[in-house]
């Protein structure tokens, strides 16, 4: 998806551009259908081409994790976890730990859809990635340190069913479902 693809929504494509040039994470809101998720989509189309040391940084973080497709990753990553992934897999770790969602995501884009209903401490942990461009996992076996330096893109509707201020259909969430939310 290129965002010259998509028609309408020029505040939100203008949006995306800046948060694309200046390295900004950034947040999209709607009612269902709007078309967030294509917007999200898009946005890896505006970052800049990977460098020869980025790729071959990829390239082996997916590799660690058994997930590389092909020879070279020479695109910026697009992760996509689901709001019901657990801390773990978002990120990383484990017994042995590997790197989670927001490692593999590194030099591309770390989409949340459905950002309020992703766990509190999955929100609250990514922090030091989107802060320090890492994430240390702490086990018995000792700390590893894992790069995460992405940009992360929220999208979330503004209440539970997703109609608030929707011109299109009534909002049916009691106030205070939507303060909750």
């Amino acid at each position: 998806v290129d965002t010259e693809d998509i028609r309408g929504q020029e505040s939100a494509k203008r949006g995306l551009e800046i948060a694309a040039a200046g390295g900004h994470n950034i947040a999209l809101s709607g009612p269902p259908g709007t078309g967030k998720t294509m917007l999200a989509k898009a946005f890896s189309g505006l970052l800049p081409r990977l460098g020869t040391e980025d790729i071959f940084e990829i390239t082996r973080i997916h590799s660690i994790a058994g997930i590389l497709e092909g020879s070279l990753l020479t695109r910026p990553p697009f992760r996509s976890p689901h709001h019901t992934a657990s801390y773990v897999s978002i990120i990383g770790g484990g017994a042995t730990p590997k790197p989670g969602e927001v490692t593999l995501a590194h030099r591309g884009v770390l989409f949340l859809d459905e950002f309020p209903e992703f766990d509190k401490r999955v929100i609250e942990s990514l922090r030091e990635p989107l802060e320090e461009g890492h994430i240390t996992v702490s086990r018995a076996k000792g700390s590893y340190t894992f790069p995460a330096s992405c940009t992360l893109i929220a999208s979330m509707n503004p209440c539970p069913c997703g109609y608030t201020g929707s011109k299109q259909k009534r909002c049916i969430c009691k106030p205070s479902d939507i303060d909750r939310y």
